[in-house]
């Protein structure tokens, strides 16, 4: 049974980085897996669901490696600036990831995933860059007088400005992004 799951899930993956989220289809996952239609729905409940499944495993892929590619004895704005410089060459890279800026089609998928997982299940922070903010807190390089967990919520709004590229104008990017980071990375370490 196992087989048959990772299967779809490979074949969705392949289908959906040649062709989209929107231009794939059950009927061509399975398809390409050599199985009926009916199979399919015995693993997932729909195609938006097995998406969000590719994408989160894509997501947190890439969180590994952008973390054991920093280098953590910069300040924390030049650590946090590498963050998200290497988080978005690693978005706009990947096909499936790349779906993110995607707002008509991912918004959808992402809202039916919330509705069917909870709020909690579709987390795009940074796990291990929690600890390292706590680190930084410990080590008086970054306000403690801010939990740590909204620091991280902090960083999120940073990143979710980049969905909304074309509203503001791209040609700020990624210009305000910097600017941005910078000047948030100022008031969270001014520890003054």
């Amino acid at each position: 049974m196992e087989d048959k799951k990772s299967l779809i899930y490979d074949c969705a993956k392949e289908l959906f980085s040649d062709k989209g989220f929107k231009d794939t289809n059950v009927s061509d996952i399975t398809k390409k897996a050599g199985m009926a239609v009916g199979t399919f729905y015995n693993y997932y409940s729909s195609k938006e669901k097995l998406f969000m499944e590719i994408f989160l495993a894509e997501n947190a892929k890439l969180k590994q490696e952008c973390m054991q590619s920093l280098d953590l004895s910069q300040s924390p704005l030049t650590v946090v600036r590498q963050m998200m410089m290497l988080n978005m060459e690693g978005m706009t890279a990947n096909p499936i990831l790349k779906e993110w800026y995607n707002k008509s089609v991912f918004g959808k998928i992402e809202q039916l995933f919330r509705e069917e997982n909870g709020t909690q299940s579709v987390d795009f922070l940074y796990d291990s860059f929690l600890e390292i903010v706590k680190q930084w807190q410990a080590e008086g390089k970054m306000r403690s007088d801010i939990d740590s967990k909204m620091i991280m919520m902090v960083f999120t709004a940073i990143i979710n400005v980049e969905t909304h590229k074309e509203e503001i104008g791209p040609e700020y990017f990624p210009q305000l992004l910097d600017h941005m980071t910078e000047l948030i990375m100022k008031g969270l370490t001014d520890c003054s």
